[in-house]
Protein backbone atom coordinates (compact mmCIF):
# COMPACT_ATOMS: atom_id res chain seq x y z
CA UNK A 1 0.00 0.00 0.00
CA UNK A 2 2.71 2.59 0.74
CA UNK A 3 5.85 3.35 -1.12
CA UNK A 4 9.65 4.84 -0.36
CA UNK A 5 10.89 7.50 -0.65
CA UNK A 6 11.29 11.63 0.15
CA UNK A 7 10.60 13.03 -3.66
CA UNK A 8 6.67 12.67 -2.58
CA UNK A 9 7.34 14.55 0.52
CA UNK A 10 8.60 18.06 -0.88
CA UNK A 11 5.58 19.63 -0.57
CA UNK A 12 5.26 18.79 3.63
CA UNK A 13 8.81 20.58 4.05
CA UNK A 14 7.29 24.26 4.37
CA UNK A 15 4.96 24.90 7.66
CA UNK A 16 7.23 22.29 9.82
CA UNK A 17 9.74 23.08 12.41
CA UNK A 18 12.46 23.77 11.33
CA UNK A 19 14.65 20.37 10.65
CA UNK A 20 17.47 19.54 8.01
CA UNK A 21 16.08 17.99 5.38
CA UNK A 22 19.42 16.34 4.85
CA UNK A 23 19.38 14.39 7.72
CA UNK A 24 16.30 12.51 7.22
CA UNK A 25 16.32 8.59 7.58
CA UNK A 26 13.58 7.33 6.78
CA UNK A 27 10.47 8.35 4.74
CA UNK A 28 7.05 6.56 3.76
CA UNK A 29 4.41 7.34 1.73
CA UNK A 30 0.58 5.27 2.22
CA UNK A 31 -2.16 6.66 -0.29
CA UNK A 32 -5.40 5.81 0.96
CA UNK A 33 -8.90 5.12 -0.77
CA UNK A 34 -11.77 7.75 0.13
CA UNK A 35 -13.37 5.17 3.08
CA UNK A 36 -13.53 5.03 6.15
CA UNK A 37 -12.42 1.66 6.43
CA UNK A 38 -8.79 3.32 5.13
CA UNK A 39 -8.45 4.39 8.66
CA UNK A 40 -7.58 0.45 9.71
CA UNK A 41 -5.56 0.71 6.43
CA UNK A 42 -3.41 3.78 7.73
CA UNK A 43 -2.64 1.97 11.02
CA UNK A 44 -1.43 -1.07 9.64
CA UNK A 45 0.61 0.95 7.46
CA UNK A 46 1.97 2.98 10.50
CA UNK A 47 2.36 -0.39 12.65
CA UNK A 48 4.78 -1.75 10.04
CA UNK A 49 6.81 1.33 9.19
CA UNK A 50 7.90 1.68 13.03
CA UNK A 51 8.61 -2.21 13.13
CA UNK A 52 10.67 -1.54 9.98
CA UNK A 53 12.34 1.47 11.65
CA UNK A 54 12.90 -0.71 15.11
CA UNK A 55 9.96 2.22 16.80
CA UNK A 56 8.01 -0.28 17.77
CA UNK A 57 7.48 1.67 21.49
CA UNK A 58 6.08 4.48 19.48
CA UNK A 59 3.08 2.80 18.02
CA UNK A 60 0.49 3.54 20.58
CA UNK A 61 0.48 7.29 20.70
CA UNK A 62 1.52 7.58 16.88
CA UNK A 63 -1.18 5.09 15.64
CA UNK A 64 -3.66 6.85 17.73
CA UNK A 65 -2.72 10.23 16.23
CA UNK A 66 -2.61 8.92 12.63
CA UNK A 67 -6.50 7.73 13.27
CA UNK A 68 -7.66 11.08 13.99
CA UNK A 69 -5.32 12.70 11.31
CA UNK A 70 -6.58 10.52 8.64
CA UNK A 71 -10.53 10.13 10.02
CA UNK A 72 -10.17 13.93 9.84
CA UNK A 73 -8.83 13.91 6.38
CA UNK A 74 -11.62 11.43 4.99
CA UNK A 75 -14.61 13.09 6.89
CA UNK A 76 -13.88 16.78 6.40
CA UNK A 77 -11.16 16.84 3.63
CA UNK A 78 -13.48 15.38 1.00
CA UNK A 79 -15.49 17.62 -0.87
CA UNK A 80 -17.67 15.09 -2.49
CA UNK A 81 -21.31 14.31 -1.03
CA UNK A 82 -22.41 10.89 -0.38
CA UNK A 83 -21.21 7.46 1.16
CA UNK A 84 -17.43 6.66 1.04
CA UNK A 85 -16.39 4.49 -1.32
CA UNK A 86 -13.62 4.20 -3.70
CA UNK A 87 -11.59 1.82 -6.15
CA UNK A 88 -9.60 -0.71 -4.44
CA UNK A 89 -6.14 0.01 -3.94
CA UNK A 90 -3.26 -0.65 -6.74
CA UNK A 91 -0.69 1.56 -8.66
CA UNK A 92 -3.82 3.71 -10.04
CA UNK A 93 -4.60 4.89 -6.40
CA UNK A 94 -1.16 5.53 -5.51
CA UNK A 95 -1.83 7.99 -8.18
CA UNK A 96 -4.74 9.72 -7.84
CA UNK A 97 -5.63 9.20 -4.20
CA UNK A 98 -6.92 12.43 -2.58
CA UNK A 99 -5.42 11.12 0.77
CA UNK A 100 -2.19 10.49 1.62
CA UNK A 101 -0.18 9.34 4.78
CA UNK A 102 3.54 10.26 4.90
CA UNK A 103 5.39 9.34 7.74
CA UNK A 104 9.05 11.02 8.27
CA UNK A 105 11.39 10.02 10.40
CA UNK A 106 14.77 11.65 11.58
CA UNK A 107 17.16 10.87 14.29
CA UNK A 108 14.95 11.88 17.22
CA UNK A 109 11.84 12.74 15.44
CA UNK A 110 9.03 11.45 13.97
CA UNK A 111 6.37 13.56 11.39
CA UNK A 112 2.95 12.25 10.56
CA UNK A 113 1.48 14.11 7.97
CA UNK A 114 -2.01 13.91 6.12
CA UNK A 115 -2.90 15.02 2.92
CA UNK A 116 -6.01 15.94 1.70
CA UNK A 117 -7.92 18.16 -1.15
CA UNK A 118 -9.95 20.34 0.86
CA UNK A 119 -8.08 23.84 1.60
CA UNK A 120 -10.31 24.34 4.49
CA UNK A 121 -7.91 24.56 7.51
CA UNK A 122 -9.01 22.35 10.32
CA UNK A 123 -10.66 23.70 13.18
CA UNK A 124 -7.57 24.07 15.66
CA UNK A 125 -8.23 22.86 19.31
CA UNK A 126 -7.70 25.60 22.60
CA UNK A 127 -6.86 24.58 25.39
CA UNK A 128 -10.03 25.64 26.59
CA UNK A 129 -11.93 22.87 24.01
CA UNK A 130 -9.29 20.44 24.94
CA UNK A 131 -10.16 21.08 28.80
CA UNK A 132 -12.79 20.40 31.13
CA UNK A 133 -15.75 21.54 28.68
CA UNK A 134 -15.07 18.96 25.90
CA UNK A 135 -17.92 16.59 26.01
CA UNK A 136 -15.93 13.01 26.21
CA UNK A 137 -19.61 11.12 26.20
CA UNK A 138 -19.87 12.56 22.41
CA UNK A 139 -18.23 10.22 19.21
CA UNK A 140 -16.69 13.09 17.79
CA UNK A 141 -14.97 16.36 18.11
CA UNK A 142 -12.03 15.39 20.14
CA UNK A 143 -9.65 14.51 17.70
CA UNK A 144 -7.29 17.74 17.51
CA UNK A 145 -7.35 17.60 21.59
CA UNK A 146 -5.97 13.92 21.33
CA UNK A 147 -3.24 15.07 18.46
CA UNK A 148 -2.16 17.52 20.86
CA UNK A 149 -2.48 15.48 24.04
CA UNK A 150 -0.17 12.83 22.58
CA UNK A 151 2.08 14.65 19.78
CA UNK A 152 4.99 17.01 20.46
CA UNK A 153 3.04 19.12 18.02
CA UNK A 154 1.28 19.62 15.19
CA UNK A 155 -0.09 22.35 12.89
CA UNK A 156 -1.07 22.58 9.36
CA UNK A 157 -0.23 24.46 5.87
CA UNK A 158 -1.91 25.16 2.55
CA UNK A 159 -0.06 22.94 -0.24
CA UNK A 160 1.22 24.89 -3.08
CA UNK A 161 1.50 25.05 -6.70
CA UNK A 162 -0.43 22.43 -8.65
CA UNK A 163 -0.98 20.76 -5.59
CA UNK A 164 -4.04 21.48 -4.00
CA UNK A 165 -5.50 21.03 -0.51
CA UNK A 166 -3.81 20.88 3.01
CA UNK A 167 -1.27 18.79 4.85
CA UNK A 168 -2.26 18.62 8.59
CA UNK A 169 0.91 17.46 10.19
CA UNK A 170 1.94 15.86 13.87
CA UNK A 171 5.53 16.14 15.40
CA UNK A 172 6.71 13.25 17.62
CA UNK A 173 10.55 13.22 19.32
CA UNK A 174 11.61 9.57 19.82
CA UNK A 175 14.21 7.75 21.48
CA UNK A 176 17.54 8.21 18.98
CA UNK A 177 19.12 4.91 20.37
Amino acid sequence: MGTEGSTVLEPLWRGLPHLDQSTVSGSATCALPPRFDSVKGARDFTRETLQRWRLDAEFDGVGLVVSELVTNALRHGLTSPGPMTGPAPGPALELTSPVRLDLIRWAARLVCAVRDPSGTPPKAATPRECGEYVDFTSESGRGLCLVESFSDGWGWHPLTGMARGKVVWALFRIDPA
